[in-house]
């Protein structure tokens, strides 16, 4: 299917769907029916991070380009896309329609695009020049390249403004030097989004901007960093003497605070919409009480209905958030409001496992569905901090969401400490 033409007849829902089927027929084959889920059948992974070795995941990257590669030639692989930089110009409701179609077939992993086309990509969108857009955008959309997003510090992650890699202007290019910290994929990345500090004498959201960069630049340096789980998802990425073209700046000189917010609303919505393992987690879940014989004490079933409850409403809530991006409505602070449900949902899960587990989750006995979920308890502290920690996410609510008054803060005017420093004791 071709890019749109704005002069030609708009085509139905029952077009698209005819043509998407084809497509995806001659390319693809169709899942086969699910099987109903027996506790022991199957396979025994509940890990939150997949832990592959380097070549493994080579090879499933260059089967996921080549699969989006097609895709975007047939016209499929940027559907809401602008025309004029290579997407297909639809409404949003044929990327659902798509979607749907495109789970019925086997299809090669997408998530190694999830973080540059879920988060960067948009940020590009918004914020770059024209000409760094018409480059970038259609290559990322076609997995020619690919993005990661480089914003946290050793001093400054949930404090994203106080992060000290800095940025010097030298001419029509700038000099990055710093370290950057929790990185996924920067190890198979192109570009990535970088926020640096241009100027240390305004105040720290002030003195920001944002950058892409080439992750192939001489000074840049990808370092794995080995989590409890055994693997290295992330990364510590080091700058020294990095050069920047100015034309690759992202928004103005010192607003990058406002790219920054770009990135992390998209961030929040891909994962709070991402889901903690919906309908199927809870099923293995019941399946686990019942396979240990603890689905008829009151507490089991209670923290085993916590679950399913927190899975629901998030599932509502996220309906509610998809419906208004539809609807043409750009990401705002209600994002935060997802990553809260779905780590309330993940906590009741770890809750609900090691309670049932207790010493299988610990000890390795080869007992199917026993330890594996050891993954899944190690890998949540890490869910609890990607894209903003708890107690960031519930201040965005409190402040932006609710009204509360802002929260005081070092580089916030207080009355309370005024009062405090104001004012003379009388005793």
């Amino acid at each position: 299917m071709a890019a749109v033409d704005t002069d030609a007849p708009e085509i139905t829902e029952e077009q698209f769907v005819a043509e998407a089927t084809e497509f995806l027929e001659a390319n693809a084959k169709r899942k086969t029916e699910r099987r109903e889920f027996v506790w022991g059948q199957g396979p025994d992974n509940a890990a939150l991070f997949e832990e592959v070795d380097r070549e493994a995941e080579r090879q499933d990257l260059a089967a996921a380009k080549e699969w989006r590669a097609k895709k975007f030639d047939a016209g499929y692989g940027w559907i809401t896309g602008p025309s004029e930089l290579g997407g297909s110009g639809l409404p949003r409701k044929f990327e659902r329609l798509w979607m749907q179609l495109e789970g019925q077939f086997d299809t090669p992993d997408g998530g190694f695009f999830g973080i540059g086309l879920g988060m960067v990509a948009p940020t590009i969108l918004a914020h770059a020049n024209p000409e760094v857009s018409s480059e970038l955008l259609p290559r990322m959309y076609r997995a020619d390249v690919v993005g990661c997003q480089l914003f946290s510090e050793p001093g400054a992650g949930s404090d994203l403004a106080s992060l000290q890699m800095r940025a010097d202007r030298d001419g029509e290019e700038w000099i990055l030097n710093g370290q950057k910290v929790w990185t996924s994929g920067a190890h198979y990345s192109d570009v990535g989004e970088v926020i640096a500090r241009t100027d240390f004498d305004l105040p720290k959201h002030q003195g920001l901007t944002g950058f892409i960069v080439d992750m192939d630049a001489p000074g840049v340096d990808v370092r794995p960093l080995r989590q409890m789980t055994g693997g290295a998802n992330f990364n510590e990425v080091y700058f020294n003497d990095v050069r920047v073209l100015d034309s690759h700046r992202l928004g103005d000189v010192n607003q990058g605070w406002g790219v920054a917010l770009t990135t992390l609303m998209n961030e929040r919505a891909s994962i709070g919409g991402g889901g903690a393992g919906g309908a199927g987690g809870f099923t293995k879940l019941a399946a686990m009480a019942q396979h240990f014989g603890v689905d008829d004490d009151a507490l089991t079933r209670q923290k085993l209905m916590n679950v399913y409850t927190y899975g629901k409403v998030l599932s509502w809530s996220n309906q509610r958030t998809m419906d208004g991006l539809h609807a043409g409505r750009t990401p705002g602070p209600e994002m935060s409001l997802a990553k809260m449900g779905l780590i309330r949902q993940m906590g009741a899960m770890c809750d609900f496992v090691s309670d049932t587990l207790e010493l299988r989750l610990v000890a390795d006995t080869g007992e199917w569905g026993t330890f594996s979920w050891a993954g899944y308890v190690l890998g949540f502290p890490a869910m609890r901090i990607a894209g903003g920690s708890d107690e960031v996410m519930r201040n965005i609510v409190g402040e932006r969401v609710l009204g509360l008054p802002k929260e005081p803060g070092i580089d916030t005017t207080s009355p309370f400490r005024e009062l405090k420093v104001g004012t003379q004791r009388s005793e």
